[in-house]
């Protein structure tokens, strides 16, 4: 059936809103205005079939759709107005694009014949649809009322073929306004996969058993692929190195479970790499490779193979796909090996001992840690605990560590913590902050507030922005610019919204003071008022140890 039945009149709009819905929508994060009420007109008609969750700014809005999809894998929409509402969620689009995000832009345009025109209507800009083409893997326009509902389930099909990625279309407000007999369209079967090469999988295995020293890679393309790693990893003895979008994939208390500071110490001596579902920049790319390594890739798009260095071997397609035959055929090739546990656990050991120079960081992570549960989800930021948190928080599930991934988005934390507290109500959820960015979307805590999404956000303040005026003061001969910063007292700026305010010094007031915040089920800040740290760059910028440096 290529459409769903209808039998009465409606608006254009209520078959996008129908459509929204049997795509697995229930929730439009949002913030509403002229060129889209006929669509929140549909929106406020479909009842608690779909929830419209509005935000206090545009890229509110966008961040927390970005939240929800990172933290359940699921597909996210938010809703606003063409023109500046679309570039106020332009960061958003590019953080769910870096980091592989299902997120939809169903945004607004101007009037169908004004398009293109330059005739100065409200909220008009140049060539709006090619924007948002540079920002998703999928950008289309709807005029035709008859074709909307068929263009919003092309966008989904698009977000679900291949690499998850945001996907957009705009809709004017005379095509949402028009009236007919529309119908929403059902969800279209994704688009096909190519077939694994069965080729290519053999060698893989083979390569894989002949290893001496293996390192399995894993980052945001693992994430669902977790039992199938941990069955690699155990079979190959092979440590696995995950940073950022990877971590939980194999849960850090097992022994085989690295971040970078050990990776990079295996990493001279490794001579076969399975990366999977990463683009291997920090490892391959800045540690280098050599002819003695060679390099296993589980890809999704073929077309990132030669972005850095082209594998030995590629296997094209899901990691969840791919991995369970790769682990067969593994299991047929290697032969029994003997367990490293004992030696992983006394250099993850050495590590630690050497990372707790990054005091009082490592600290706070362990009391945040602590207070969390088992449960817990981290949203980490552009702040100084949270660059630590990328090598020192233990994860141990995947979608518990929320991060931004490459593109380093300062000020979304606070609006992506209210989305996957939105997404996972259940679950404990943390954002870990600075000043300087919590300020960004400061606004928001209005939105928790009125939603009633209790997160509770920790504040690690230290007047400045932090890691930029520590370079400028030790790399750039104390020129100090543009990075110191005037404050609220955030006890009292909680308070005024109605959120709870507290204040904590140590990791030990830490830990006791967010245990209580998450007991009391409503949105809370946390200030940690704090001076300057110890760089983390030195455990996490490492230099390169193989091969010739690219020109």
């Amino acid at each position: 059936m290529d459409r769903m039945e209808t039998t009465t009149e409606s608006t254009c709009a209520k078959s996008l809103v129908d459509t929204l819905i049997a795509h697995g929508i229930g929730t439009i994060y949002c913030l509403p205005g002229v060129q889209n009420d006929w669509f929140f007109n549909a929106v406020h008609d479909a009842g608690n079939k779909l929830r419209a969750v509005h935000t206090r700014h545009e890229q509110g809005a966008a961040y927390m759709a970005l939240g929800a999809a990172l933290a359940t894998g699921r597909s996210a929409a938010y809703s606003v107005v063409p023109g500046p509402g679309v570039l106020n969620t332009a960061a958003a689009l590019a953080t769910a694009y870096s980091t592989n995000a299902p997120v939809l832009c169903l945004t607004g345009q101007i009037h169908s014949k004004l398009i293109g025109r330059g005739t100065g209507q409200l909220h008009e800009i140049p060539d709006q649809l090619g924007i948002l083409a540079r920002l998703t893997k999928h950008a289309a326009r709807s005029v035709d009322p008859a074709d909307a509902a068929r263009q919003l389930a092309l966008a989904f099909q698009a977000m679900a073929s291949g690499r998850p990625r945001p996907v957009s279309l705009e809709v004017p407000p005379d095509t949402l306004a028009a009236r007919g007999a529309f119908a929403a369209h059902p969800p279209l079967a994704p688009l096909p996969r190519p077939a694994l090469d069965a080729g290519a999988l053999s060698a893989a295995a083979s390569l894989l058993a002949r290893a001496e020293r293996p390192i399995i890679v894993v980052g945001g393309g693992a994430l669902d692929a977790g039992q199938w790693v941990k069955a690699l990893a155990e079979r190959l003895q092979a440590p696995v190195l995950s940073y950022r979008m990877g971590r939980g994939v194999l849960d850090d208390r097992h022994p085989l479970a690295i971040t970078l500071p050990l990776g990079h110490k295996l990493w001279r001596d490794c001579d076969v790499v399975l990366a999977i579902g990463t683009r291997t920049q920090t490892t391959i790319g800045n540690w280098g490779a050599d002819g003695k390594l060679k390099v296993v890739r589980v890809e999704i798009d073929a077309d990132d193979l030669k972005t850095i260095r082209e594998p030995d071997i590629a296997l094209v397609g899901r990691a969840e796909d791919v991995l369970p035959r790769l682990a067969q055929e593994v299991d047929l090739a290697a032969p029994k090996r003997p367990s490293r546990s004992e030696e992983m656990r006394a250099l993850k050991a050495q590590t630690a001992r050497e990372i707790a120079a990054l005091d009082p960081q490592v600290p706070f992570l362990a009391a945040i840690r602590d207070a969390m549960g088992e449960d817990g989800i981290l949203v980490e930021e552009l702040t100084q605990v949270g660059y630590v948190s990328r090598i020192a928080f233990p994860v141990y599930r995947p979608r518990t560590f929320i991060s931004s991934g490459y593109q380093g988005t300062l000020g979304w934390g606070y609006p992506v913590a209210l989305g996957v507290k939105d997404a996972l109500p259940q679950a404990p959820v943390v954002s870990i902050i600075g000043d300087g960015g919590f300020m960004f979307n400061v606004q928001e805590v209005s939105t928790a507030i009125k939603h009633r999404i209790p997160i509770v956000c920790v504040i690690f303040n230290d007047g400045a922005y932090g890691n930029v005026k520590r370079m400028q003061r030790q790399d750039y001969g104390n020129r100090v610019v543009a990075t110191d910063l005037a404050n609220p007292d955030f006890v009292a700026l909680a308070k005024s919204f109605g959120a709870a305010g507290y204040r904590a010094r140590t990791p030990a007031e830490l830990r006791t003071t967010l245990a209580q915040a998450l007991a009391l089920g409503e949105p809370a800040l946390i200030d940690v008022p704090v001076g300057e740290m110890p760089s983390p760059w030195p455990f996490m910028q490492l230099k390169r140890i193989r091969g010739a440096k690219p020109k």
